[in-house]
């Protein structure tokens, strides 16, 4: 399959996704879906602005994160500075639960963040009447690029 098809099968693996959580399918909207899904790393808002153009203000830009973080496509995750960084979701996450309980590392000194996902979060034993939302773990040191300058 050359890298054509492979645009379009990604393409229409989007617009079902979008369809399945009753969004509008729309261009900015695949395209912050495609540009999140090329990344190793959570990427911010300010990052996707740059690398987007001026395609798509920032305005829209916020609301297309915000609906996808409320739908359960992507989840947010922030780094040492307090930077919101947005990974695309595992496919169990839905609008009213999120299944993303993994480690994120982030990196000491090019401040990256990596979802952990083959390391999982053991399930915590609440006292009664507690109710769990969300967990995060996050592990801080030298991602793989910055170790090697070490």
């Amino acid at each position: 399959m050359d890298s054509e098809e492979n645009i379009q099968k990604t393409a229409e693996d989007f617009t079902r996704l979008l369809r399945s959580n009753n969004l509008k399918v729309t261009q900015p909207r695949i395209r912050v879906l495609d540009t999140i899904s090329t990344k190793t790393a959570a990427i911010s808002q300010p990052e996707l602005e740059k690398l987007l153009g001026a395609d798509i203000d920032r305005v829209t830009l916020y609301r297309i994160l915000a609906s996808f973080e409320e739908k359960g496509i992507l989840h947010k995750i922030f780094d040492l500075n307090g930077t919101a960084t947005y990974a695309i979701c595992s496919t169990k996450c839905s609008e009213h639960h999120h299944h993303d309980q993994h480690v994120h590392f982030i990196c000491s000194v090019c401040n990256s963040v990596y979802c952990l996902n083959e390391i999982s979060i053991p399930k915590i034993n609440l006292p009664p009447k507690f109710s769990l939302h969300s967990i995060a773990i996050n592990a801080v040191g030298l991602c793989e690029s910055c170790q090697s300058k070490a």
